[in-house]
């Protein structure tokens, strides 16, 4: 894909250009790779406003970089940030844009300390780029959010009381890798019973009863693009207030979906989805924000939450997430993956149902 990589650089170095900068320094991990194809641990990018990139990285990513980034100049080194604003000076630059989000001060020092360059604050302005995916990313994406739906549907049947949350979150994480997926998207979450009214709750050896609701969030990760899926079923019949509060999680993710399509305010969005559960009276009990982007990173712009600004346009996948948690008793989320669409809408990229499922 070098000239999908190319394509991008190109929008990078307009960025460069307004900036008046001569050039950025690109180190955040997924921007590195959304701007070159190498997947490093020790890697960054100096990308000038005219004229080819310099990648650095050291010996032990020296091939994947010949393969991955063949047009871009290759520069092995272990320490790359200092030399490459060094090299940066020595081509001219005066100023240097750099990635003040990502980047601690004790590493802006030492890279400044001989460099003879000034610096100044790129923003998040590749962030903003990886925003709208491209065909390939889609398909990507799309493959990620395939296997974990994939995943859950294998493993379902398995689900029953004496099973632990952990064993559970095993099978999930083992059936993805299983099917395809390089690994998970991030730490698988099962919260059964009580457990469910912790959103991010880690999973312990509490067995799954008869009587709960169990909440699973996972999702595959598959060359580098992270599925992020999350659903609620029932281990045996369920009583009436837990019916009634997946009901309305149900209603509030649907509103959300709707509210999904080009244009939409990311603050309007999760308002619309919100509104449904205030009315419901749960609304202390539905704290997190509605969904955010997925890609390069489990979680990336744009954010749905209370007050976030920003519209959404046609290939910006996000998800859609909402949940009611009652401490002491549990706690119910639903969450799909769905991407903007310009025809209006949007398209859901994770296909489990989303009806209660009683096991």
């Amino acid at each position: 894909m070098p000239q999908i990589h190319a394509a991008r650089r190109a929008r990078a170095r307009e960025m460069v250009r307004a900036l008046g900068a001569g050039a950025v320094l690109v180190t955040a991990r997924p921007n590195v790779r959304y701007l070159t194809g190498l997947a490093s641990t020790n890697a960054a990018l100096l990308l000038p406003a005219d004229g080819a990139g310099l990648l650095a990285t050291d010996s032990r990513y020296a091939l994947a970089a010949q393969r991955d980034a063949p047009d871009l100049e290759l520069l092995i080194e272990r320490f790359i940030e200092g030399k490459l604003a060094t090299e940066a000076a020595r081509r001219g630059v005066t100023v240097l844009a750099f990635e003040a989000q990502e980047m601690t001060v004790e590493r802006h020092a030492a890279m400044t300390r001989d460099a003879g360059v000034t610096t100044v604050p790129f923003g998040r302005k590749i962030e903003e780029l990886r925003m709208v995916k491209d065909a390939e990313e889609l398909e990507l994406l799309a493959t990620a959010c395939r296997l974990s739906s994939q995943a859950l549907a294998d493993v379902l049947p398995q689900i029953r009381p004496g099973l632990s949350e952990r064993t559970l979150a095993s099978l999930l994480d083992y059936r993805m890798t299983e099917l395809g997926a390089d690994g998970v998207a991030f730490d698988t979450i099962v919260a059964s019973g009580p457990n469910g009214a912790i959103p991010h709750h880690a999973p312990t050896d509490r067995p799954l009863r008869r009587g709960d609701l169990v909440t699973m969030d996972f999702g595959a990760l598959y060359q580098g693009y992270h599925a992020d899926m999350t659903r609620t079923v029932a281990v045996g019949e369920p009583a009436g207030w837990q019916r009634d509060v997946y009901e309305l999680v149900a209603e509030a993710q649907r509103t959300g979906i709707e509210a999904v399509e080009p244009g939409a305010e990311a603050g309007a969005v999760d308002a619309a989805a919100r509104e449904v559960i205030e009315a419901a009276g749960h609304a202390e009990h539905f704290q997190h924000g509605l969904g955010h982007g997925v890609g390069l990173e489990i979680h990336e712009a744009p954010m749905l939450g209370y007050g976030r600004t920003g519209k959404l346009a046609d290939r910006v996948p996000v998800t859609v997430e909402p949940g009611v948690y009652l401490p002491g008793k549990g706690g119910v989320r639903i969450e799909d993956v769905l991407v903007v669409t310009a025809g209006g809408g949007a398209r859901i990229l994770t296909s489990a149902t989303r009806e209660l499922l009683v096991l």
